[in-house]
C-alpha cells in the first residue's frame, strides 16, 4: 500500500523449542578472515569488509548460528530458508553434498556482502556451485525496488527469479518457481551449467519450457496436506474472488492481489491457522469436524519460534527507511515489533536469550503465554486480539513519531536504536501486564477448585 518491498518468513523449529534472539552486528574489517561451519566443516574465504546487519540467530549456537532473517547498512534484506524438496530423479545426477554450504550459513556469508537484492541472488548462487549445499532451500532478498528469490536444486545447482511488482508469491515448504527464461537476466538468473545439466540427462518433461517446478520439485501427497494448502490460504486471503482446491499442485507462485497489501495483511497471513475456515484447529468454525481441523498443517502453530517482516520503504530516507518487524514465540498470540535497522544494538530482553526457561526475555516470555493460552484459546481469544491489535496500533504510532522526529536528530543510528528500545519496551510492558492477568484468571480454572457455589 505504501510502495515498500516487502519479504516475510516464520522460521518453525526442530520441535517445539528453538530459543532465537534478535541482533545486530557492527560493521568490520576483516582482512584474511574466513568462515568454517560449524555443521558441515565448509571453509569459506570472507571478504575483508563486513557490512552492518541485523540477523535472528538461535540461542544455542551449538550446531551453528542460523541467522535466518536480517537487513543490511544498505537496506538489503535477506530470508534463509525455506526448507525444500529436489525430486529422486534430479537428486540422483546431483546428490547433496556433506561439506557444503547450508541454512545455517547462508545470512552469515551473504548479507554482510552484497548491496543490492540481486547481488545477493548472484553471490549465494555462486556459493553454492562452488561449494555445494547439502539441503535444498528457497531465499529470498529485497532491496527498495526489487524482490528476488532464489531455490536451490541438487547439490550444486540453483535459479533465481526478479518478482513482478505488482505481484505477491506465497512459500511453503516446497520448490515453486515456474517459467524461467533463462535469457532474460534483468529477471532470471540461474546455474551457469543449469540448462546443460538438465539437457544431458534429460530431466526436462516440457520440450519448448523451462518450468523450474516440474524439472526440479515434488508432487506427493505431502506437499498436498503440508505445504499446498498454505499457499490456497493465503491466495484465499488475498484473492478471495479465486476458487481453488488446498489440495491443488497447479496454484501459481505469483499473483496480482485483488487489492493493495499492508503489514497487517501480511501480519494476519504469517500468524494464521486456517481462521474462518473448517480447517481450524481451534475449531472457530462450527461446521468443521475434529478430522477436518487436524487435516492440514497451519502456518501459526506450536513450532513457531521467530517471524520476521523485512519492510524497505520508498517514501522515506534511506537512513530510516529499512523496518524488521519481529515477533517471538508462536504468532497467533505474539505481536510484531518494528525495529529500524539502522542500529548499534538491540533490547536487552531481545537478544538476551537463554536455553532455559525465563520470563527475563521475550522468546521465553511469549512461548509462557502460548502454554497459558492453548488449553482455553476460546476464554482467552478476544483478550489476545484486544492485545496484539493495540500493539499493532502502537507500534504504527510509533514508526510515524520516528519518522517524524528522525530529521533532527544529530546522530541517526544512536536516535533510532533508542526509539526501538523505547517501542520494544513498551510492548515488553503490556506482554508482561496480559502475562500477570492470564495467570491470575487461570488460577481459577483448576478442576480441583472449590468454592461455594461453583459449578465444576
Amino acid at each position: 500500500m505504501d510502495g515498500s518491498t516487502i519479504v516475510a518468513r516464520n522460521e518453525d523449529g526442530y520441535g517445539p523449542v528453538n530459543p532465537i534472539k534478535f541482533v545486530v552486528h557492527a560493521a568490520q574489517d576483516q582482512p584474511n578472515a574466513s568462515f568454517t561451519s560449524i555443521t558441515t566443516g565448509v571453509t569459506v574465504p570472507l571478504p575483508a569488509h563486513a557490512y552492518r546487519y541485523t540477523g535472528t540467530p538461535q540461542a544455542d549456537q551449538s550446531d551453528g548460528q542460523y541467522e535466518e532473517a536480517g537487513i543490511n547498512e544498505f537496506n538489503v534484506g535477506m530470508s534463509a530458508t525455506e526448507t525444500t524438496a529436489t525430486n529422486a530423479r534430479v537428486l540422483g545426477y546431483d546428490p547433496l553434498v556433506d561439506d557444503g554450504i547450508n541454512e545455517e550459513a547462508m545470512v552469515t556469508l551473504v548479507l554482510p556482502y552484497i548491496k543490492t537484492a540481486k547481488e545477493g541472488a548472484q553471490r549465494l548462487g555462486a556459493l553454492l556451485e562452488k561449494y555445494g549445499t547439502g539441503e535444498s532451500n528457497s531465499i529470498a532478498f529485497n532491496d527498495k525496488n526489487e524482490i528476488w528469490y532464489l531455490e536451490t536444486a541438487g547439490g550444486h545447482h540453483w535459479a533465481a527469479m526478479r518478482l513482478p511488482d505488482d505481484c505477491y508469491a506465497i512459500a511453503p515448504n516446497q520448490t515453486l518457481m515456474q517459467e524461467v527464461d533463462v535469457q532474460d537476466t534483468a529477471n532470471f538468473l540461474v546455474a551457469s551449467d543449469l540448462v546443460d545439466f538438465v539437457d544431458q540427462h534429460h530431466l526436462n518433461p516440457e520440450p519448448g519450457h523451462f518450468n523450474f517446478r516440474e524439472i526440479f520439485g515434488t508432487h506427493s501427497e505431502a506437499d498436498a496436506y503440508y505445504n499446498t494448502p498454505r499457499t490456497w490460504y493465503g491466495q484465499k486471503l488475498f484473492n478471495p474472488e479465486i476458487d481453488q482446491e488446498p489440495t491443488s499442485q497447479d496454484m501459481p507462485f505469483t499473483r496480482q492481489p485483488a487489492k493493495k497489501i499492508a503489514i497487517e495483511d501480511v501480519q494476519f497471513f504469517l500468524s494464521s491457522h486456517y481462521n474462518g475456515t473448517k480447517y481450524d484447529p481451534f475449531g472457530t468454525f462450527a461446521s468443521g469436524t475434529a478430522a477436518e481441523q487436524r487435516k492440514y498443517r497451519p502456518i501459526a502453530m506450536d513450532r513457531n519460534q521467530c517471524s520476521s517482516i523485512l519492510q524497505i520503504r520508498n517514501d522515506v530516507d534511506a537512513d530510516h527507511a529499512a523496518i524488521q518487524w519481529v515477533a517471538m514465540g508462536f504468532f497467533a498470540y505474539s505481536p510484531y515489533v518494528p525495529f529500524f535497522t539502522n542500529i548499534n544494538d538491540t533490547p536487552e530482553d531481545y537478544q538476551n536469550t537463554t536455553t532455559t526457561v525465563s520470563t527475563g526475555n521475550v522468546y521465553w516470555l511469549e512461548k509462557t503465554l502460548s502454554v497459558i493460552i492453548e488449553p482455553h484459546f476460546h476464554r482467552y481469544v478476544d483478550a489476545i486480539n484486544a492485545y496484539r491489535d493495540a500493539a499493532q496500533s502502537y507500534a504504527r504510532s510509533r514508526v510515524e513519531a520516528t519518522d517524524q522526529a528522525v530529521g533532527s536528530a544529530k546522530d541517526v543510528t544512536a536516535f533510532l536504536t533508542q526509539s526501538n528500545a523505547e517501542t520494544a519496551g513498551e510492548v515488553s510492558r503490556r506482554t508482561h501486564a496480559l502475562f500477570d492477568e492470564l495467570v491470575k484468571h487461570g488460577l481459577n480454572l483448576s478442576l480441583t477448585s472449590w468454592e461455594k457455589g461453583q459449578n465444576l
